[in-house]
């Protein structure tokens, strides 16, 4: 939806954002999305640092900043300055939230910390997003957390060549669970009138994310290592090659692994002792692969994709981004969004926000903000 006055699930809550790059003003945003009043708080000049970091623009802006900063207003207040601070107290003594990354024991040397903010404002819901939990010594950069959080470790062709992802993911989780704690909160706010701090950090999120990775070695003592674009507990669950490009087999069961051979015109793998499960696949990847790798040289990625997709095989071609959004397109989701904003000349095109809900949909209201705007 476009900004056509419908209400959202999070109508009259005010938000008071001191995050800057990704992972609190993507919490933000998301909160935004859904009806929350976002005031994001930046530096007079500059701004948030992702409004420099660029190219690419659009409109003006940078789309990094674009990426996780609409339906925000934008305040400049530099919080060295008296009548400026005082200004942002008054803020964060009215907000229903507070959010902030900044380093730890800043926003308390300010008076903004969360015992002075809960003083005046008892049901406020102060969310920190730190690096790693308050040691202030590690600087909370995403590709500094993907090494040392065991992510690079994982990734890429080998471990000898550790590989960050191609996108600030840690960053992004972390935004994730911001929004889950603060939509807790709030929850937690409305039976009891009381408000919390919620704390959450890079490292922590990280870990969490690693899920069966990290479960292997919590509960098993694995450590796994990069295996390139395979998968340690599922075969076939990589890119093969076809006669054009790659297609990405993900067979997650033996029925599909059935369906799988049938539409190769081998049906008897499916029988064959090596391969009758997936313990067993494990067991012999390579033979497997080697088999497979052969029989998918007779058609074209597309041309599978067809075949196994009618038969219930997961699979698909190696998309680029353009070629991504243009799937969703084609299936209907609606991947971009338009904000017809009074303020801009023409329409801001953003990546739309993925939740669906019947009655209080996501809205976008207004384009991400000039520095000090509002």
């Amino acid at each position: 939806m476009t900004g056509d006055g419908a209400g959202g699930a999070l109508d009259g809550l005010l938000i008071a954002d001191f995050g800057r790059v990704l992972a609190g003003p993507y919490a933000t945003m998301l909160l935004a999305d859904l009806g929350a009043e976002v005031v994001k708080i930046e530096r007079p000049g500059s701004g948030d640092d992702t409004r420099s970091w660029g190219p690419p623009y659009a409109g003006g802006q940078a789309t990094y900043f674009q990426a996780v900063n609409r339906n925000k207003s934008s305040l400049a207040l530099d919080l060295r300055d008296a009548d400026d601070l005082a200004s942002a107290r008054d803020l964060v003594a009215r907000a229903d939230v507070v959010v902030e990354n900044f380093l730890p024991g800043a926003m308390d040397r300010l008076g903004l910390g969360y015992s002075e903010v809960a003083a005046v404002n008892p049901g406020v819901v102060y969310c920190s997003i730190t690096g790693f939990g308050g040691h202030n010594d590690l600087p909370g950069y995403d590709l500094l957390v993907q090494a040392v959080g065991g992510l690079m470790s994982i990734t890429g062709a080998s471990p000898e060549e550790p590989t960050k992802v191609g996108v600030a993911l840690v960053d992004v989780v972390t935004g994730l669970h911001a929004a889950v704690g603060i939509l807790s909160a709030l929850r937690h706010r409305d039976r009891t009138g009381r408000g919390q701090r919620v704390e959450v950090n890079l490292l922590s999120s990280l870990l969490s994310a690693l899920a069966n990775q990290g479960s292997g070695y919590v509960g098993a003592g694995v450590v796994p290592r990069a295996m390139g674009n395979m998968h340690p507990s599922v075969v076939p669950y990589q890119p093969f090659p076809t006669a054009d490009r790659p297609l990405i087999l993900a067979v997650g069961n033996d029925r599909q692994f059935s369906a799988l051979t049938a539409e190769l015109g081998a049906p008897g793998m499916a029988d064959d002792p090596r391969f009758a499960t997936n313990s067993d696949r494990v067991a012999n990847r390579e033979s497997l692969i080697d088999e497979l790798t052969e029989l998918l040289r007779a058609d074209t990625a597309d041309g599978w994709f067809t075949r196994f997709a009618a038969v219930g095989v997961p699979c698909g071609p190696v998309n680029d981004i353009a070629e991504a959004f243009a799937l969703a397109d084609r299936l209907g989701l609606e991947p971009i969004a338009q904000v017809d904003d009074p303020r801009r000349d023409a329409p801001v095109r953003t990546v739309a926000n993925p939740i669906r809900m019947s009655e209080t949909p996501p809205v976008y209201r207004s384009a991400p903000p000039e520095l000090g705007e509002d």
